[in-house]
């Protein structure tokens, strides 16, 4: 098994956050190998971002992505850029109020901003986006996940994180 998985927004939106929680969750809370890569344009913030993760069961040979299996969006910008090679089974999983015209049938969309924002502040969207993007995509178990958030975020912000991580699971299992 060889999951080849895109995060994508705007610098400043915490996509590499989310794939390296992702990452994290897949090797060192479960029993997965992975690699996370992650490029970001020159203006840093607003400019468009990618955090590219493969999980697999077995060592990783070639770091790169030949396809994209799985998308998460949290930009027209970055879906413009970064859809290039969807497959055509592809999850695709996007915030609507931020991605207003993305052109892929079947896409997952999940207004995490406005659940981040419902939930005191917004700078957690990104925590919501992974939690909705791992229901929808079956990427690792949740607690993995959960634990990796935990062990990644500063403690006095661990609380608000699992909360927009459960809320953004909740949001897709819940559909």
């Amino acid at each position: 098994m060889r999951k080849n998985i895109r995060l994508c927004g705007s610098g400043g939106q915490g996509i590499m956050t989310a794939g390296y929680i992702l990452g994290k969750a897949a090797s060192v809370f479960h029993d997965y190998q992975s690699v996370q890569t992650q490029s970001y344009g020159p203006e840093a913030r607003g400019g468009a971002a990618r955090s590219e993760v493969i999980i697999a069961d077995e060592e990783i040979g070639y770091v790169g992505l030949t396809e994209t299996e799985y998308m998460m969006v949290m930009s027209q910008a970055a879906f413009d850029k970064y859809s290039f090679d969807l497959t055509d089974d592809a999850v695709v999983v996007l915030d609507p109020n931020l991605v207003p015209y993305a052109e892929y049938e079947g896409a997952i969309k999940v207004p995490a901003t406005q659940i981040a924002e419902d939930l005191g502040n917004k700078i957690v969207a990104n925590i919501v986006m992974i939690g909705a993007f791992n229901a929808a995509a079956k990427l690792v178990p949740f607690e993995a996940l959960e634990e990796s958030v935990k062990d990644s975020v500063p403690e006095r912000f661990t609380d608000l994180n699992i909360r927009a991580l459960r809320e953004g699971e909740k949001y897709v299992e819940e559909g």
